[in-house]
Order: structure tokens, then sequence, then C-alpha cells
């Protein structure tokens, strides 16, 4: 029994709890972001929580070794792209998360693996079978669910909210086309030090804001739980089989009901919970159908 306790944990299953961590820390940051409730200037809070993130992104690229500029012109272009594409995902992402029920953002996010998939057909020419195009089609139906376009339901925050997921596609999309030459904690601080850079130079154009007490917790913790997210993506994927571990990356959403719940007092309705269950399970099933064609 002692020894069945102390067996080392099978590549798998700590790849799955790395991505479950990677996606507490991700939400616990969006539900600190979101908890500062506009106190703090938007451009202003992007450049605190940036400034203190890309130093301790650095520090960490620094002790593995990953921290040079030995890079070919290729990637950084492709780096470039990824930068710009972070820098715009953020503005419109935490304008929305400022405005929006925490569980509703993430649950549109959520399509991402099918806008990934669709844009990698689109751009790169990747075949797609039609299981997986109808998949992607049932998967935007479960995302209008949640965005509700029309008088009752739609606000300009779900435009917000889905202008980030186009950003972070193109974000992913870059990604892919990286040499795997190029260290992945140089891409994630090249991205995080573009935002806190630009948002400095926009936070000039408004008077700065006194930041009180709380409002520093707030923002070191954000800081601290975003970069424990990039950390454990980056391990992630140094341990176990993709294609196992990448379905767990949906654990975020259930985060970010539980703790929308408890911190906000927010439930999602009814039409949202499904339009998020439909999103999971497509994905979940483009994740298997992609595992099914490398198998073969």
């Amino acid at each position: 029994m002692t020894k069945a306790l102390r067996a080392p944990l099978s590549p798998n299953l700590a790849g799955a709890l790395l991505m479950i961590a990677g996606m507490a820390c991700f939400t616990l940051n969006d539900t600190l972001m979101k908890a500062t409730n506009g106190e703090v200037p938007l451009f202003q809070l992007l450049f605190l929580r940036g400034l203190l993130a890309s130093a301790l992104i650095a520090g960490l690229a620094w002790s593995r070794g990953a921290l040079h500029l030995r890079i070919p012109r290729r990637d950084w272009k492709l780096i470039a792209i990824r930068s710009a594409s972070e820098v715009a995902a953020a503005y419109f992402f935490v304008t929305a998360l400022l405005n929006m029920p925490l569980a509703n953002i993430t649950a549109i996010l959520q399509v991402l693996p099918l806008t990934v998939t669709l844009g990698a057909a689109l751009f790169f020419r990747e075949t797609i079978g039609w299981r997986r195009m109808l998949a992607i089609a049932v998967g935007f139906c479960g995302m209008l669910l949640i965005v509700r376009p029309g008088p009752e339901g739609f606000s300009i925050w779900s435009v917000y909210a889905l202008i980030s997921v186009l950003c972070v596609t193109a974000r992913d999309l870059a990604t892919r086309r990286l040499s795997r030459a190029v260290p992945s904690l140089m891409v994630t601080l090249c991205a995080s030090t573009s935002v806190f850079v630009l948002a400095g130079l926009a936070s000039l154009g408004t008077p700065w804001q006194p930041v009180s007490q709380d409002m520093v917790i707030l923002i070191v913790a954000a800081g601290l739980f975003v970069v424990g997210g990039y950390f454990f993506s980056v391990q992630v994927m140094r341990v176990g089989d993709v294609s196992f571990v990448a379905p767990f990356r949906y654990t975020g959403l259930i985060w970010a009901l539980v703790l929308g719940w408890l911190v906000f007092g927010d439930w999602p309705k009814p039409l949202t919970l499904i339009g998020a269950g439909i999103i999971v399970a497509t994905g979940l099933f483009t994740l298997y159908r992609e595992r099914a064609l490398l198998r073969r």
C-alpha cells in the first residue's frame, strides 16, 4: 500500500494535473482582475500587472537558459505577429471581463479549439473532414446561445469577447508556425513585454489614479497567478500525450463557474450553460477526431 502511494505519477496524469493547475491559475488571474472593478484605469492596470509578470517570466526564462536572441528572422516575424495579437487580445478580453460575468466570457473562450482548427484549414490548408466541420458549426451555434444576438441578451461586451477570441486564434496560429528552436518562455516573455510596454504608452493619455493597498494586493496576486498559468502551460507540453492532456483545458470553465458564484454571486442562465456544454462537447469531439487521424 505504501509503495503504491509513493509510486510516481504517469506522464499523462502529471500532464493532466499541470493543465488543471494552469487553468486554475489563469481563472484566478481573471477573477482578481475583475475584482478591481474598474477602480484602476484599464491601461494602468495592464501596465502594472504586465510589469510584474514580465519581470518574473524573464527571471524564469533566464534560470532555464531560454533568454537569448539567437532566433531566425522568420521566427522573429511570427513572434511580432503573435505579440501584436496578444496585445489586442489583452485589451478586448480585460475590457469584456470587467463588464461581463466571469463564467460567460470564459465559456465564450472555450470555442478557441474550434476557431484554431478552422483557421488552420483556411490559412494553412490543413485538411478537415466533414465530421470536424460539422462539430465546428454546432460549436458556433452553442456560442450563439451564450452571446444571444438580439435586443434581449446581446451587448457590446459580447462583441469585445468575440474579438478577443479572434485575436487569440491569430496568436495560436502564429505559434503553430514557430520553429522548435524557439524557447517557449522567450515567446511568452516577448508577448508579456509587448502588453505592458504598449499599455504603459497608452496610459500616458489619461491621468494615473492612486492605487490603494487593496488594489496593490489584487494586482500583485493577479500577476503571480498569470505567471503561474504560463509556467504550467509550458510544463504541460513537456509531459504526457498532448491529445490526452488537451481536453483538461476545459476545467477552466468549471473554475470560472465556481469562482464567479463564490466571489461575484453570478450564475449563468440556463441557455448559457447549454451553450457552454455544446461548445465543450464539440471541442472534445474535435480533439478526439484529431487524435484518431494521428493514429492512422
